[in-house]
């Protein structure tokens, strides 16, 4: 069994930068809206695979089967990749509800919550020296007053079906606090503050609020198993 982390962050806060400091040689990225990825060295650090390329450690695709496929290939042919990046998770979901816009009928929200699920499952079946990270956006909710923050989906008709944050253990919130001196300061809050789905086991972290940094977290996700 691989280990999956959800990381749920605003557009701007950190979720894809937060890659910039794995190994690319033992790092895949599936890049599912087709961005350029946000740091120095990234366009000869990340190629695209192809059948000229079969070395290369990118994947530009959308689609729940498309995803699954690049994740059974990963799992099966390229043992020397180690983290797993599926970079704006939720436009899986929202590229299918566009794509099927003009369909009547609940279907299609079925359809879209049990490829989200799929795909979110995967690891279970996979590789245990894999980690694999989920980046998406986050929305508010009301529920029963409260305003939470939650993984942002594409309506109540799936959220009904599913609870994202339910499928893994390890929940981090990207956030951005203001230093004393003015500065900017890039991060994953590790737990709930009360507003929030994060969550992660006790004692993996040392703090709630760590940098927003991916091999820091493998780091630690790695030193938490082996003790």
């Amino acid at each position: 069994m691989a280990q999956s982390t959800l990381i749920i962050a605003d557009s701007g806060k950190g979720k894809s930068s937060s890659m910039r400091n794995l190994d690319p040689a033992e790092t895949f990225v599936i890049n599912i809206a087709g961005k350029a990825l946000p740091f120095k060295g990234s366009k000869s650090k990340y190629t695209l695979i192809t059948k000229d390329n079969p070395k290369g450690n990118l994947s530009n695709t959308s689609t729940a089967s498309g995803i699954m496929k690049a994740l059974k290939h990963i799992n099966e042919n390229m043992a020397h990749i180690k983290t797993i990046i599926l970079d704006d998770f939720q436009y899986m979901a929202a590229f299918e509800y566009f794509d099927r816009a003009n369909e009547k009928g609940y279907d299609k929200f079925t359809d879209i919550a049990t490829n989200i699920a799929s795909v979110a499952k995967m690891p279970k079946d996979m590789r245990q020296d894999l980690k694999l990270y989920f980046l998406t956006h986050p929305e508010e909710v009301n529920r029963n007053g409260n305003i939470i923050i939650k993984a942002k989906t594409v309506g109540k008709m799936i959220d009904n079906a599913l609870t994202l944050e339910g499928l893994f253990t390890i929940v981090l919130f990207g956030n951005v606090i203001k230093q004393d001196d003015g500065t900017m300061k890039y991060g994953f809050e590790t737990q709930t503050n009360g507003e929030t789905t994060a969550k992660s086991p006790m004692g993996m972290f040392e703090d709630t609020f760590i940098d927003n940094d991916l091999k820091y977290v493998n780091d630690c996700i790695n030193k938490y198993e082996q003790e």
